[in-house]
């Protein structure tokens, strides 16, 4: 039987992030807000917040790999962002493939008819990170 987990899903982008999170039992990943980013101690202080109320233990972070599979700049810039918030925050941190993520993510919202317009990109990073993070919860009970 699998421990009870609380986990943060964050998309991190040069403007916003999403954040999701999960239930306790870790099976249900549920998109909670996006962040417009503004420096690093606004960014934190949100993120701490959320922390804080969802009383998380791990940040799991979409790393966005290349087509091919590598690690490119873009990732390079999450991994060095994504690093400091741990240890800002003291919590330890977990990376998903976040390829193709976001086309995933507008998929899903035009399914439900959550989302009519290109122009909210924020709904978009918050059901990115929804995704990361189911993808992070799937896994981890698939390893049992």
């Amino acid at each position: 039987m699998i421990e009870r987990i609380s986990a943060l899903g964050l998309d991190i982008g040069q403007r916003r992030i999403g954040i999701a999170g999960c239930d306790g039992t870790g099976l249900i990943a549920t998109g909670l807000t996006t962040l417009e980013r503004r420096s690093y101690s606004y960014d934190l202080a949100q993120l701490k917040y959320w922390v804080d109320l969802r009383k998380a233990q791990i940040l799991v972070v979409g790393l966005p790999y290349t087509m091919s599979g590598n690690i490119g700049y873009q990732a390079e810039k999450i991994q060095t962002i994504a690093g400091r918030l741990s240890e800002s925050l003291e919590l330890p941190l977990e990376y998903v493939d976040e390829r193709l993520t976001s086309h995933e993510a507008t998929q899903q919202l035009k399914t439900q008819k959550k989302f009519n317009s290109r122009h909210d990109k924020g709904m978009i990073d918050k059901q990115a990170a929804t995704i990361i993070l189911q993808q992070w919860l799937d896994s981890r009970r698939a390893q049992g």
